[in-house]
């Protein structure tokens, strides 16, 4: 393959950005821009997979006896939201920056991540490189990374793209929604009658309104449970026999999903019930390479409060890349073009310094 220069890398980057952003791909509905991928790499002759709407390649020299790097990030987006002022879809240049729905997250981590790994496919390297565009990001879904892991091989570290404005996030707190049920006695609002499930709710909303988890992470402090949803109640004159909320619990390391579930157990009055316990914090461990790297190259690393695929990659993972999640899933989304540049020189930098720490043989 011809090399490719610094500048050539990420015009190739943000044309195949433009493309993304003006081509829909809602959660559950990413064909379009997994042909789409399927496409770039075909037209680099670049063998490809293809499970669902996730699409991965391995570098020329892959080698099953070499351990494995992985570098994923996803090609699903939100829907947009009813604050835009320009479209969406519609990729727009201006003032330096590209705007769209998905430039920020996740567009311009995956292309730089593809723009790295097509530079670095047929170089020499002390391990596989693998590249994993995958789908159903925004909402966890089992239809992407997770459903692909099994074809992958023996992963030692996976690299994942995520608008952190170039810092590494070393860990990641995880996400448990629980539904919790009070239950009272329905009555007439007119009589002394009943009990009333809202009232009994209260002494659970209270408690959650202060509540703290007893252990904290050295990397994420306090895990956090937030009442985000209330419902009770079908008329004005009887008193309802059922109240239902949602708790969004934001979970550290110090935690397992089911450990967090069981201390707000003891402490609440209503039934909890989790709808997942799928998505657990990660950590990667203080002496592993990459965090040598990121030291090398003086990488500012951070606990991140936001979820990613890296709650499902069952590997050592740092989550990196350029945007910023303070635009994600924001009206007239954007990233700088200069941050792509930049993405793509760190990318490859990561890997090659990565490579470099092995011994020779």
């Amino acid at each position: 393959m011809t090399e490719k220069d610094p500048h050539t890398l990420s015009q190739e980057a943000k044309e195949l950005l433009k493309s993304l952003i003006e081509t829909p791909s809602l959660s559950r509905e990413e064909e379009n821009t997994a042909s789409l991928i399927a496409g770039y790499f075909q037209s680099k002759n670049i063998p490809f997979f293809q499970k669902g709407n996730n699409i991965w390649v391995k570098n020329m020299s892959f080698d099953p006896k070499k351990p494995s790097v992985l570098l994923n990030s996803h090609h699903d987006t939100v829907k947009p939201n009813a604050g835009y002022t320009k479209d969406p879809f519609n990729c727009k240049f201006e003032d330096g920056k590209m705007y769209g729905l998905g430039s920020n997250d996740a567009g311009g981590c995956l292309v730089s991540l593809i723009a790295a790994f097509s530079h670095l496919y047929d170089h020499y390297l002390p391990f596989n490189l693998i590249l994993a565009a995958t789908a159903e990001e925004e909402i966890s879904g089992k239809n992407g990374i997770a459903s692909i892991l099994q074809e992958l091989p023996e992963i030692e570290l996976a690299i994942v793209g995520e608008p952190t404005l170039l810092q590494m996030a070393v860990a990641e707190k995880g996400l448990m929604v629980i539904d919790a049920e009070v239950t009272g006695k329905a009555g007439h609002a007119a009589r002394n009658e009943g009990e009333n499930a809202i009232y009994k709710a209260l002494y659970d909303l209270n408690v959650l309104r202060n509540f703290k988890f007893e252990k904290e992470s050295k990397f994420l402090g306090e895990s956090k449970a937030t009442v985000t949803i209330l419902n009770s109640g079908s008329q004005h004159n009887v008193v309802p026999d059922k109240c239902i909320y949602t708790i969004d619990v934001r979970v550290t390391d110090a935690y397992s999903l089911e450990e967090a579930l069981t201390e707000l157990k003891s402490s609440l009055q209503a039934r909890l019930t989790p709808r997942s316990l799928r998505l657990n914090s990660s950590r990667i461990a203080e002496d592993h390479d990459i965090l040598k790297v990121a030291n090398i190259l003086n990488i500012q690393k951070y606990g991140s409060p936001t979820l990613s695929d890296q709650a499902l990659i069952p590997y050592p993972s740092v989550k990196i890349g350029p945007g910023d999640s303070a635009r994600s899933h924001t009206a007239d989304e954007f990233i700088y073009e200069y941050e792509i540049e930049e993405g793509i020189a760190l990318y490859i930098k990561l890997i090659e310094t990565y490579a470099a720490m092995r011994p020779t043989k």
